[in-house]
């Protein structure tokens, strides 16, 4: 697929502080990029730059083909963009901010009035339409600022932390709403939640102290985690020597890690693997050798937040621990 979003060598210097340090990567249409990283990193930087919104010290982004330095015009005609705290005009009301939006891209009349319509309804606003915007919610004014950036209908989503502030029912129907137009559009997310990329991103980069650090699916960066295939069953208390040994002995068990479960006073023994190798066969029988019917068994994709904190501070997240006792 053609990149919708190049990115080449972009730099960014605020006096001796190298912010954005030689960033490149390419978005196709049809990709959703989770962009990761700790505060600080460079996140919203890079994406500002990206956007058009701040000058690079070196290095450029084309978007659709356009570059952002020689033709900011045509770059803002195909972006939808949200920038972080959704600045907006506090004193009006949702509909006449976004009416005004809708004229400054240069729509009028009935089309005007369907696109102002369409990215309300998309964003659910519709009960406070007539609010004025210093009056909203954090949620809410995040979600003006997420249909000014739809309002258009761009090639290109460039949304730093979308769903910040939202509750759990509006973050389903923004992820929703992401989801259902991903196939058309080339959409860069940034956010500090990992659910969220695995949830709905198919590409995730990690940036950290300014240079990118990881480029890979979600699927594959969990694989990286010690967690990776682990199997992790519940069983009785009384079971739990029993069962500790039966899975330590496994020659593909890396070690073998259990904790109480509050909910049902079950315990819970996590089998984790020796480089990722699938452990569920192996686990069953030796807990059925064992004499041991586990109330449940779930099988570990890997931990995300494992791998976010070895990728961005360079040490593992976790120290080898050695087979419970």
């Amino acid at each position: 697929m053609a990149a919708m979003i190049e990115v080449d060598g972009l730099t960014k210097r605020f006096g001796p502080v190298v912010a954005v340090d030689n960033v490149s990567m390419t978005v196709a249409r049809g990709e959703v990029l989770g962009f990761l990283g700790p505060n600080g990193a460079g996140k919203s930087t890079t994406m500002k730059m990206i956007s058009g919104f701040l000058t690079p010290t070196s290095g450029t982004a084309r978007l659709c083909g356009h570059d952002v330095l020689d033709e900011p015009l045509a770059v803002k005609r195909r972006l939808g963009y949200l920038p972080e705290g959704a600045p907006t005009y506090p004193d009006m009301t949702v509909l006449a901010f976004l009416d005004w939006v809708a004229s400054v891209r240069g729509f009028s009349g009935a089309e005007k009035h369907a696109r102002v319509e369409r990215a309300m309804r998309a964003t659910s606003l519709g009960d406070v339409v007539y609010y004025p915007i210093e009056a909203l919610s954090k949620g809410f004014k995040r979600r003006v600022g997420l249909a000014q950036a739809l309002l258009h209908d761009p090639e290109v989503l460039v949304l730093d932390e979308p769903t910040d502030g939202l509750d759990p029912n509006q973050k389903h129907e923004v992820r929703g709403l992401i989801t259902a137009m991903a196939a058309e559009k080339a959409i860069v997310i940034s956010t500090h939640i990992l659910e969220e990329v695995e949830a709905i991103c198919t590409r995730a980069v990690v940036i950290a102290r300014g240079r990118l650090v990881a480029d890979a699916a979600p699927g594959a960066l969990a694989a990286r985690s010690r967690w990776h295939n682990a199997v992790t069953v519940r069983v009785l208390p009384e079971q739990r020597v029993a069962a500790i040994a039966a899975l330590a002995q496994l020659p593909d068990v890396h070690s073998v890690e259990a904790e109480e479960a509050p909910s049902d006073g079950l315990l819970a023994i996590s089998a984790l693997p020796a480089s990722g190798v699938p452990l569920e066969g192996a686990v069953r029988t030796a807990l059925s050798n064992a004499g041991i019917a586990p109330r449940d068994l779930r099988i570990e994709r890997g931990r995300l937040d494992e791998v976010f904190r070895d990728i961005t501070t360079g040490r593992p997240a976790h120290p080898e621990t050695s087979q419970a006792a």
